[in-house]
């Protein structure tokens, strides 16, 4: 028999912790991550408040879910606006410009709740327009991340921000849900608009960091269309892209739980918040727990085996029937797998891409982790209004099952991939 002492279980306890070395190195990094915690958490309330108002003013899935095609033009018009500057301009000017333009894309969203009678055009305008902007605000973030902390705390980078959405995402919804029944849906955009405050001062603060670049690196149209050559030639970067919009375009059920909530698990609407927020529980405590992911250097293996857990648990939460609590647990266990998938395929990417096309290549990660989710919600919405919400979700999970060993099969590059990271430069 093998005893293990109070050592040995205090080494794993510091195995499965989360690693915030990347906060205590680099004070611009700190800065950085503090910012995005009160920005995200303040975004989750216009995320919910969209769903409501549109839910509220049409009762209707399709419009509901048409709110994901508006985010997705917004976004792949920003990828190609941004595209030929993002691996040119100094990137704390751009992390600025995109912190203003999205205040300006929720302030927008607040006037449509002020004006009863504003056209719904309106406020998929203003979605379009937080979705523009998002395409420089994410790959600005983490085309700067490896020189401010260097490249072997990036898992642990992706980690910590993994924390910061999925703690804005557990706490954000749930209390959005209840903010906008007792106060409205002014009072919960506006709460996004204040937090946004946050996140630009944090970018004003931040040194200034020029994207390394060599004599014959091209500019303009000519910028983008390499970008987007990287990943035609680069089969491990596009695996990546593809097993997660095979998740979020047939694992994502968030556009029905307006619907779910009331018709499915037969609660107050005011609870829908729970459904929103469930996901980030399990994602919240993945990432607080994620100090083993540092070790893991067939990270490509992760991915699949991490979306094909998030297929199944999005199948149970859809055979839940009427039992809320077993629905959340399946949400939660959705979530978990999600931060897991979210943290190595970040890693890969930022490893496997040069400085120099990091920015380009953010915004096609960031097109894709972002458009997939709204892509999924056009999807449930069709297939709810042509079947039902539960057949939306169970055969969607089924799906994201099926996608994912189809990926790992097309593309073996991804369960082959191994990496280790090289020594850290000195942090900014």
């Amino acid at each position: 028999m093998t005893l293990t002492g109070p050592g040995d279980r205090g080494s794993r306890l510091r195995r499965l912790a989360l690693d915030i070395t990347p906060l205590r190195v680099s004070p611009a990094f700190r800065r950085l991550w503090f910012g995005l915690l009160v920005s995200s958490t303040g975004s989750q309330f216009t995320l919910v408040a969209v769903f409501i108002q549109l839910t509220d003013r049409t009762g209707s899935a399709i419009v509901v879910g048409a709110s994901g095609l508006a985010y997705l033009l917004g976004i792949v018009a920003g990828t190609v606006a941004f595209g030929p500057i993002i691996d040119a301009w100094d990137r704390r000017t751009l992390l600025v410009l995109a912190q203003v333009g999205t205040m300006a894309a929720v302030a927008t969203l607040l006037v449509s709740s002020l004006v009863p009678t504003s056209p719904i055009a309106l406020i998929y305008v203003g979605i379009a327009v937080a979705a523009f902007f998002g395409a420089l605000d994410s790959p600005t973030r983490s085309a700067m991340t490896p020189r401010l902390i260097g490249e072997d705390l990036i898992p642990s980078a992706a980690a910590l921000n993994q924390v910061v959405w999925n703690g804005s995402g557990l706490l954000g919804p749930a209390v959005a849900g209840v903010t906008v029944k007792a106060l409205g849906l002014p009072a919960a955009y506006t709460i996004d608009l204040v937090s946004l405050v946050a996140m630009l001062i944090a970018a004003l603060t931040l040194p200034s960091i020029l994207p390394e670049r060599g004599h014959e690196d091209p500019t303009g149209w000519a910028a983008i269309r390499e970008g987007f050559a990287y990943v035609k030639e680069n089969r491990l970067i596009q695996s990546t892209f593809v097993i997660d919009l095979v998740a979020m375009i047939f694992g994502s059920p968030r556009a029905l739980y307006t619907f779910l909530i009331v018709e499915q698990f037969h609660r107050d609407p005011a609870l829908v918040g729970l459904l929103f927020g469930a996901p980030a529980v399990g994602a919240f405590l993945g990432a607080l727990t994620s100090g083993w992911a540092r070790e893991v250097q067939h990270q490509g293996r992760a991915v699949i085996i991490a979306v094909m857990a998030w297929g199944a648990a999005i199948v149970l939460f859809g055979l839940s029937g009427t039992n809320l609590w077993l629905g959340l647990f399946a949400l939660a266990l959705a979530g978990w797998a999600d931060v897991i998938s979210a943290i190595f395929r970040s890693t890969i990417l930022q490893l496997a891409v040069p400085d120099r096309l990091r920015g380009r290549l953010s915004a096609i990660h960031i097109l894709v982790v972002t458009g997939g989710p709204r892509l999924g919600d056009v999807e449930a919405g069709v297939v709810a209004r042509a079947v039902s919400p539960t057949f939306s979700v169970v055969s969607g999970g089924l799906a994201c099952i099926v996608g994912a060993g189809l990926v790992a099969k097309v593309y073996p590059e991804l369960g082959r991939y191994h990496s280790a990271p090289s020594d850290r430069p000195e942090p900014v």
